[in-house]
């Protein structure tokens, strides 16, 4: 029977020059610590299926590859760009994690502060099922 593998995520995030402004007519957004955390995660869940098809596959040629990659990027505050992504952790899992975070936007982006993240995912690889 085939083993079930899991992905799981954790975070910390860290604001740059937070400030808090009045925006009239933009299309920019000012969010406090917690929220602007909140929305940079549900951003990254959205890549989930990315990084699992990507571990999928490589499962296919290394059954047992399995670690953490703890991947750092910075939110910019005037794009909502993610840049600056670098893993550590397996190369391998590290650039599953990087691709698919490339590209990302957080939208509206914040006018108010850059953040910086980091965000671990655990890879590992389950029990066969019915085990």
């Amino acid at each position: 029977m085939k083993g079930t593998e899991e992905l799981k995520m954790t975070k910390s995030f860290a604001l740059i020059g937070f400030a808090l402004a009045a925006i009239t007519g933009c299309s920019v957004a000012v969010r406090d610590a917690d929220h602007y955390r909140d929305d940079v995660n549900k951003l990254m869940e959205t890549k989930n299926p990315d990084v699992k098809a990507c571990y999928d596959t490589l499962l296919k040629s290394n059954k047992e590859l399995a670690g953490n990659v703890t991947v750092h990027f910075t939110v910019e505050h005037k794009t909502g760009v993610f840049k600056d992504i670098k893993t550590d952790g397996p190369a391998e899992l590290g650039t599953c994690v990087s691709n698919a975070l490339n590209g990302l936007v957080l939208t509206p982006p914040d006018d108010g502060h850059s953040g910086d993240a980091t965000f671990t995912y655990a890879f590992t690889v389950g029990a066969p099922a019915g085990a």
